[in-house]
């Protein structure tokens, strides 16, 4: 590993304070015309999405918890900026994540300012939907046969790939071949970490609950490269591109769903009705462009909806 320079030890050291400075800014007060664009969603950049007022779904039981409650409980990343990030000064979340939850939100009756959002860990995502502490989780949650086992999915809204992090002075990793021997930083339960545990044994693995402490560990030279979904590392590398970069092309498809308690098969397919709606009227492309779009990452069309049959 290459010893870390002087000057990249003091910007380091910097990180935690560049990355808060650098959350999610709204436009007001940003500068003169010709300033470079504020880097996260601006508000007066997302849509608006319209409350289906005469909404109901009886045969979900989250849906009439969520309703005898009067707003409904997410689950959402916290870590992941221009996808799930919270401002730790207002405890506002905004990202892609967060409009496809306020968007769901909105179809299902419930107007999307009333949302509780509720940090909730990769690791511990299928426990919070089994036990009822959120009513769906939006938070690049990959769908695979192994998590239809414990959880529903409706979507996909999103098909993201692996790839890999790594510092900008690093010029030895191009692609997961070029990991053996190394630190490699990723979140714990995660399917990214168990495809590294799985298919490239003799990488050094690294768990976190959160990305963000793998990003740390990347600048401060603890760890070699993060790996994760292309979405959440080019956000990243979008906040900081002097010490940042994405190498190398993603080796996976990650098709996003939404999770929602297993046996509530209404609640699920009526997301589903619910994505190809704002799919076909536009609020999709307006979420991404106002969200993920700023990281300079093209938005790919939205993949299929997997209208599943209930098991």
């Amino acid at each position: 590993m290459t010893p870390p320079r002087r000057r990249s030890r003091t910007l380091t050291a910097l990180v935690p304070l560049l990355l808060a400075l650098l959350a999610p800014l709204t436009a007001a007060g940003c500068g003169k015309a010709g300033s470079p664009p504020v880097k996260g969603p601006r508000a007066d950049a997302l849509p608006h999405y319209r409350v289906d007022r005469s909404f109901t779904l009886p045969d979900s039981p989250t849906w009439k918890k969520a309703e005898r409650r009067g707003h409904l409980v997410v689950g959402a990343k916290e870590d992941q900026p221009y996808m799930g990030e919270k401002d730790p000064a207002t405890g506002v979340y905004s990202g892609f994540d967060i409009e496809i939850a306020k968007m769901m939100s909105a179809s299902l009756g419930f107007d999307p300012k009333t949302v509780e959002f509720r940090t909730i860990a990769s690791a511990n995502r299928e426990t919070a939907l089994q036990n009822g502490q959120i009513d769906y989780y939006v938070g690049t949650y990959t769908i695979n046969d192994n998590r239809k086992k414990l959880v529903g999915f409706a979507g996909p809204y999103y098909m993201a790939g692996q790839s890999l992090l790594v510092r900008t002075d690093e010029h030895g990793i191009d692609g997961p071949r070029d990991l053996d021997g190394k630190r490699v930083c990723s979140a714990s339960g995660s399917t990214p970490y168990q495809r590294m545990r799985q298919d490239y044994p003799r990488v050094e693995l690294v768990g976190y609950d959160a990305y963000s402490v793998c990003v740390d560990n990347l600048l401060t030279y603890q760890v070699d490269a993060v790996t994760t979904d292309d979405t959440i590392l080019q956000g990243y590398a979008a906040k900081v591109p002097q010490e940042l970069k994405v190498v190398g092309k993603p080796f996976s498809e990650e098709p996003y769903g939404i999770g929602v308690p297993r046996r509530d098969n209404a609640l699920r397919l009526a997301l589903d009705d619910a994505l190809a709606v704002h799919e076909r009227n536009g609020d999709w492309q307006k979420a991404y462009d106002a969200t993920l779009g700023l990281s300079g990452r093209r938005a790919t069309p939205p993949p299929p909806i997997d209208r599943y049959p209930a098991s």
